[in-house]
């Protein structure tokens, strides 16, 4: 696929329309009026139809965690060309699956990708001879299909991908699990080998939309990209299977057909003593219950001592206007959310949930807030729950949530408000860690987690990851959950689970606030997490370049730095970290400060302090 510069393009519209023109002055030439008003017409449609520059929609890291950085046998079954991408392509199909997740969207259009690409480029040159522009929206087939759509017309492919690419168990068994794993990824190739022109976007189309539903499960992901990008060895390792399998001596296999005979008899006489004696259980189990058996995991939930009202279905539909696109406000992993209206006229928000493997959430959520109130937290109003789906039903809070506010182009949050925020989001989280009947860890701290009041009061949400432990110790858990870039670097290597957890990644929801940044900045010649960067500038930096631009130096410069330190402490190795009864402290101070600063200060006159 080539790509043509928008000026080029332009010129080269232009020098059409002039042979056009040229031709229809000889053959209209007796009819003046009739050109003139063909060329006004020409020339109007080639002045709005140059195309505007599109904007890189996917929030690109600069790589996987844990991610090779070599460019050895990195081809995925020679999809890619032989230029090393470094780890570019892996952290592309992540930022493609992250939007999927959101939008239901796989692929982007040609303009978005080489949007995309560019910015890429910056950090890895060989990024636009890798191959990857053949996975682009606009050529028909699998590169224009969503993710609802994978799910019906890939279903089959989609099945066979999840089943042969669980990477359960230990890393000694990632060999086992990955050959079944690339087994099922090239049949799927070979089935749709002569669509989209000769490239397999659609099974890349699969994976992505298997990674956007495990999207929190970053280990898990990293598995499956390992795998699939060194296929060259994993062949191999088929292929000697298949080679042991088929490499017999002659002699072995006669006398195999010797000792088969006997073989077989045996198993014949064992496979109907053990066949009669499971028919005559199974029938003893018809007679006592003639239930039909059906997939109703929703059903089966034990919402015990739940003191939330169970909501009528119809009440549901009533509110969301029968789930009305028009209502939908946010969809995740879990379901989608809808903002409604019910019969009493209050504002809710209500979460629908369809998939059965998304029932532990739905008991985390009303587990977690069932006994628990507090005005930082979001309220669960109550429940709906029926055979195939659930909804839950929230208070509702107008003013979206921190991300929107804090990265919106056209959104601003004053150096108060975002104090204010902050200061909210901090005693929520002191008072899960510190609720009596044991410490309940949230595990996804992260600015759209943390949704906004009619009064931009702050309240966090969210609970599908938490997880309720004993005051003072840790859990260890079988596989490492969160979002990329707001997880605890030690919690990924040890994989306990304890607040100290929370701790780091409300440091780095304390730096977004402070900078208006993402938690990786792509826009640098070498990729930095934030935290590392804040980090950098206490080493001969200057702090006040870490402010976000927006502020526009109106701030307290005492303030500032008390709540930089803050964060920079929440960051650091796990006995370093401060509890969250010092960060609401503390917090408590930088606002006390900035308030002091700002009665202090004249109206007319803005409160631009720098920091030294």
């Amino acid at each position: 696929m080539f790509f043509f510069p928008t000026q080029s393009l332009f010129s080269l519209n232009i020098l059409c329309a002039v042979v056009v023109l040229h031709a229809m002055v000889k053959l209209l030439s007796l009819h003046r009026t009739h050109v003139c008003m063909f060329i006004m017409m020409i020339t109007v449609k080639i002045s709005v139809s140059q195309p505007s520059p599109s904007v890189c929609s996917l929030d690109l890291p600069s790589s996987l965690p844990d991610s090779d950085t070599t460019c050895t046998g990195r081809d995925w079954g020679g999809f890619l060309s032989e230029n090393c991408c470094g780890s570019s392509f892996p952290a592309y199909l992540f930022a493609l699956s992250q939007r999927a997740n959101r939008t239901g969207l796989i692929f982007l259009n040609s303009d978005e990708q080489r949007s995309c690409l560019a910015k890429m480029e910056k950090s890895e040159p060989d990024v636009l001879s890798c191959g990857i522009d053949k996975l682009t929206s606009g050529g028909g087939g699998c590169s224009d299909i969503s993710v609802a759509n994978a799910t019906h017309r890939l279903g089959r492919n989609l099945k066979s991908l999840t089943q042969n690419c669980k990477f359960e168990g230990s890393e000694e068994e990632f060999d086992q699990f990955c050959i079944s794993c690339v087994r099922s990824w090239q049949e799927i190739g070979q089935e749709h080998s002569i669509s989209s022109n000769g490239t397999d976007v659609c099974r890349f189309a699969v994976l992505i939309s298997l990674t956007s539903t495990r999207i929190h499960d970053e280990s898990y992901i990293h598995r499956v990209y390992k795998c699939l990008e060194n296929q060259k060895n994993q062949n191999n390792n088929i292929g000697d299977i298949d080679a042991a399998e088929s490499a017999e001596p002659e002699v072995k296999k006669k006398h195999k057909i010797s000792t088969g005979i006997w073989i077989l008899t045996g198993c014949f006489i064992v496979a109907a003593v053990i066949l009669i004696t499971i028919a005559t259980k199974f029938s003893r189990r018809c007679h006592k219950s003639k239930k039909p058996l059906k997939n109703n995991a929703f059903m089966n939930l034990q919402l015990k001592e739940s003191s939330f009202p169970k909501f009528p279905l119809k009440e549901v539909y009533y509110a969301t206007s029968n789930l009305s696109d028009n209502n939908l406000i946010g969809e995740g992993t879990a379901g989608k959310v809808y903002k409604g209206i019910l019969s009493n006229n209050q504002h809710v928000a209500i979460k629908h949930i369809i998939n059965d493997g998304n029932a532990e959430t739905v008991v985390r959520e009303v587990t977690s807030l069932s006994h628990i109130t507090h005005p930082n937290l979001v309220a669960l109003l109550g429940y709906c729950i029926r055979e195939d789906e659930c909804f839950l039903i929230y208070e509702f809070c107008p003013n979206g949530n921190l991300s929107e506010w804090i990265f919106g182009k056209d959104k601003f949050l004053s150096w108060i408000q975002r104090l204010e925020i902050a200061v909210d989001s901090a005693r929520g989280l002191q008072f899960l860690h510190s609720y009596s009947e044991g410490c309940i860890v949230h595990r996804d701290i992260k600015p759209t987690n943390i949704l906004l009041g009619p009064n931009f009061d702050a309240k966090l949400s969210d609970f599908g990851l938490s997880k309720v432990i004993n005051q003072g110790e840790t859990y260890a858990s079988s596989e490492v959950r969160g979002t990329f870039g707001y997880v605890d670097p030690e919690y990924k290597s040890n994989r306990q689970v304890n607040s100290s957890g929370d701790v780091y990644s409300f440091g780095i929801v304390l730096l977004q606030i402070l900078s208006g940044r993402k938690v990786i900045n792509m826009n640098l010649n070498k990729p930095m997490p934030l935290d590392k960067m804040a980090k950098c500038l206490t080493r001969g930096g200057s702090i006040i370049d870490f402010a976000d631009p927006k502020l526009d130096g109106e701030y307290s410069a005492e303030a500032f730095v008390l709540t930089f330190e803050l964060a920079l402490s929440c960051t650091a190795l796990q006995q370093q970290r401060p509890s969250m009864d010092r960060v609401v402290a503390q917090l408590e101070e930088a606002l006390n400060a900035s308030t002091r600063a700002k009665a202090s200060t004249p109206e007319a006159t803005p409160i631009r302090l720098l920091i030294s």
